[in-house]
């Protein structure tokens, strides 16, 4: 019996050593930038900047990236291609709730849930993406060097119940037909 607990006791052991520190780096989020990039199937795109309510991101002791998370501040959703009426009215439409209904959905947040490292000081990234209370899947590499964190992230919209435009749920839309995707460039300090 001595010998059955002691046997089952070994991984607890194993695990608890292997166990790492890590150490949770704050986003300077003033200095951070977000920008988003969204396209229509002819191939025309609108561009903007979006900003970080709060963020961090778990190093290990050696500098690895563990982990992190970050609130994005709905509010702040400003278009960049646009000036005068259409850049006033693109946003007014961003904020609706056909798109990203801020009134109801203030932050967006992304939970990193899995890391695994690549080649270099690059990463493939698995977290938890909450937009409009629906919370997906994302997966995308991040790249992460000292003081500094990039990626691209990929979102398919539809997924976060953002319909509006998209071939997939309407049809005739024609040149209206704005991709399910849009893209985040984020650029990280901390």
């Amino acid at each position: 019996m001595k010998n059955r607990l002691m046997s089952a006791a070994a991984p607890v052991l194993i695990f608890t050593t292997l166990s790492f520190t890590t150490i949770k780096k704050q986003v300077d989020v003033e200095a951070s930038t977000i920008e988003w990039t969204g396209k229509k199937i002819t191939g025309a795109t609108h561009t903007g900047n979006i900003q970080l309510k709060e963020g961090f991101l778990n190093l290990t002791e050696e500098g690895q990236l563990a982990g992190g998370e970050f609130v994005m501040d709905m509010n702040t959703i400003v278009v960049t291609d646009l000036t005068g009426e259409y850049k006033t009215k693109l946003e007014n439409h961003l904020n609706d709730d056909d798109f990203f209904g801020v009134n109801k959905f203030s932050t967006s947040k992304l939970v990193i849930t899995e890391v695994k490292p690549l080649e270099g000081d690059e990463y493939e990234v698995t977290g938890d993406l909450t937009i409009k209370g629906k919370t997906e899947p994302v997966t995308f590499n991040m790249q992460v060097e000292e003081g500094t964190a990039t990626a691209k992230v990929v979102i398919d919209r539809t997924k976060y119940g953002i319909r509006y435009g998209s071939g997939s749920f309407f049809s005739n839309l024609g040149d209206n037909t704005i991709n399910n995707n849009f893209v985040l460039d984020v650029n990280l300090k901390f």
